[in-house]
């Protein structure tokens, strides 16, 4: 099975995008200085200097059908702001504050409260205000129990602090900063693998075997946030990679610049067991889980070499998965 077998075109998604690039390029003005493509939008406050504000955006996906079967909402929340914040720290901002959007077949007040709480533990650990948000409910186009989670941050970066494409140099090495799950990506997949499983986790009816899977499925991501602005502060990033839809090399080639290459060398750990097994559940190819999934690492950091030892030793489990060299293509396996 394939991404495309379970209703994902990423050859549409390539051509979406294309196709609103004029649109979206004509209503740019002298403050942003970022293009489509990026971990962030960027917009300089004032005149050569001054702040810029990153803004992210993003949603959870189809992991709410996941949760929705169990009615297991509580780490829905994290895995939004992970997927928001995340991004917005591969830039070098600091997070200042976020906003979301809820949508829902019925306004339950637990079920808003559950997701809000979810919401608002996850952002105290990166110190980022819930300043507003929208619940919009929408009987006769949603179930009554189903929703949709998106979210929106923003954050403030000091320019002689960014870190990004213009900081990687050949002889760089990448950190890789472990994953135990699938966090936030790849649902729809995830969704047709395990089709029989939901059912039966709706119905009440799963063995012990199908309960335990659904667990691994349904953990909370990883928000990976404080370590990187931890390491940002002190100098010791040239980059950074959130390794969310289309995996570790697609991600990471985003920060990569032109006549370079990041070549990522996967015998340097082992896939958490979740994604073998999806991998043989599935029946997926090796090359469909690289592009699709995080494979154990959530995030990539790209750091000169005598920096090597300081980022290993910020983020238990952390190690050393590739280099970068000369070459044409940005990111590759190896």
């Amino acid at each position: 099975m394939d991404y495309q077998q379970a209703g994902v075109d990423l050859v549409n998604a390539e051509e979406a995008v294309r196709a609103i690039s004029s649109a979206v390029r004509s209503t740019y003005n002298t403050q942003v200085l970022s293009d489509i493509g990026g971990f962030g939008g960027l917009y300089r406050l004032g005149d050569e200097g001054s702040g810029i504000l990153v803004a992210t955006t993003d949603g959870v996906g189809t992991k709410t059908e996941v949760a929705r079967a169990a009615g297991r909402w509580e780490g829905i929340g994290q895995d939004l702001v992970a997927m928001c914040i995340d991004d917005l720290v591969c830039t070098g901002a600091r997070p200042l504050f976020f906003l979301d959007y809820l949508a829902v077949g019925k306004n339950e007040p637990s079920l808003i409260a559950t997701l809000v709480t979810s919401m608002a533990t996850a952002l105290h650990s990166t110190n980022t205000a819930l300043i507003g948000g929208e619940i919009a409910e929408h009987p006769g186009t949603m179930a009554p129990d189903q929703i949709d989670l998106a979210g929106f941050a923003v954050g403030l970066m000091d320019p002689q602090a960014a870190i990004g494409v213009n900081r990687v140099r050949v002889g760089d090495r990448v950190i890789g900063l472990p994953s135990p799950n699938l966090r936030s990506n790849g649902f729809s997949l995830v969704r047709a693998v395990y089709t029989e499983l939901l059912d039966h986790i709706r119905g009440g009816v799963a063995s012990s075997e199908e309960l335990f899977r659904y667990e691994q499925l349904i953990e909370p991501s990883v928000i990976y946030a404080p370590t990187v602005l931890t390491l940002t502060s002190n100098s010791l990033l040239h980059a950074a990679s959130h390794s969310t839809g289309g995996g570790i090399v697609h991600n990471l080639a985003r920060v990569i610049p032109d006549g370079l290459s990041a070549h990522i060398d996967a015998s340097t750990w082992e896939w958490p067991k979740v994604f073998t097994d999806l991998m043989h559940d599935g029946e997926i190819p090796l090359s469909e889980m690289r592009s699709t999934f995080n494979l154990g690492i959530g995030m990539a950091l790209v750091v000169d070499p005598a920096h090597v030892e300081a980022v290993l030793s910020s983020y238990p489990g952390s190690i050393e998965i590739g280099r970068v060299g000369e070459g044409t293509k940005r990111a590759q396996w190896s």
